[in-house]
């Protein structure tokens, strides 16, 4: 099993196909509904992973690439492993450049965000107990719809009230300067770059985080993390930080798999978070009908 898991840490790594790690990811007690709707533009569909249990706390979960790439299939292995703990998984693409810049995918993630707090009723789900989760740029984008409101707020979502907690896996948070061409081009339109970056709004009402990264991640650099729960806890909010001192970059997503949890544990974390520090919201949300 070990050897397994070392040849899947391999291939996460090299950024290959993770079939393997969705052919082992549990079924048993879940659910699957795929690419349903919750915007008209392309790449606006999600797929949510129920679990057996009904009212389930609920898990909007980011994948990343860069803001360039990703696809939801990708991360079965993730969601079927969060639905099998217990959670309503919910697992949106969102558009990406070239097709998108700043802030479309923001605006594509918190539309999916309004989707979940209307109709994850419909398949079991707690409306009143939405937490945000991503690994790298669907980090990003998981953290600035905690912390910048106004992306949820064009959705009739408050992030405040709505959003129980927040998990931001191996996420750039504070990532200037860009030296990219491709991101240069990608966050333009924020017109003053720092507007940008998820460490301008550190707050201290925002909902609870958990921010977690490895060590030896040479992909996005653990100071982003480290930096972002510093400016959180200054101004008095919530946040919990881990450091994996033998994670890298994809090894943080990937050690949410079964095969792979002997790496460092990051599900037994979000986990202890998501099931016992995140907050409820203030109102008792009723699921919204077709």
């Amino acid at each position: 099993m070990r050897r397994l898991a070392i040849m899947l840490m391999g291939m996460l790594a090299g950024c290959s196909p993770v079939g393997v790690l969705n052919a082992l990811a549990p079924t048993d007690g879940v659910t699957v509904t795929t690419d349903v709707p919750y915007g008209a533009q392309p790449r606006q569909s999600l797929d949510v992973y129920a679990p057996a249990e009904g009212r389930s706390p609920v898990i909007v979960f980011l994948y990343g690439g860069g803001w360039r790439s990703g696809d939801k299939a990708m991360y079965r292995f993730v969601a079927s492993a969060l639905a099998a703990r217990g959670y309503a998984t919910v697992v949106p693409d969102y558009r990406v450049y070239p097709t998108a810049l700043y802030p479309d995918f923001l605006r594509d993630a918190a539309q999916a965000v309004a989707w979940t707090k209307q109709r994850i009723g419909q398949y079991g789900g707690d409306p009143c107990r939405i937490t945000l989760m991503g690994h790298s740029a669907g980090a990003y984008i998981a953290v600035m719809l905690g912390l910048d409101p106004r992306w949820l707020r064009e959705q009739a979502v408050d992030a405040d009230r709505d959003i129980a907690g927040v998990v931001g896996l191996s996420g750039p948070y504070d990532f200037l300067p860009l030296r990219d061409p491709e991101l240069q081009t990608i966050f333009a339109p924020s017109g003053d770059l720092r507007t940008s970056q998820p460490i301008a709004y550190a707050r201290g009402d925002a909902p609870p985080m958990l921010l977690a990264h490895g060590r030896i991640d040479r992909v996005v650099w653990p100071l982003n993390t480290i930096r972002l729960a510093e400016a959180v806890r200054t101004q008095g909010g919530r946040v919990e930080e881990r450091i994996y001192p033998a994670l890298g970059h994809a090894p943080m997503v990937g050690a949410l798999a079964g095969p792979l949890r002997w790496l460092a544990p990051v599900m037994a974390d979000v986990d202890a978070f998501v099931g016992g520090e995140t907050r409820a919201c203030s109102a008792d949300l009723a699921a919204v009908g077709p």
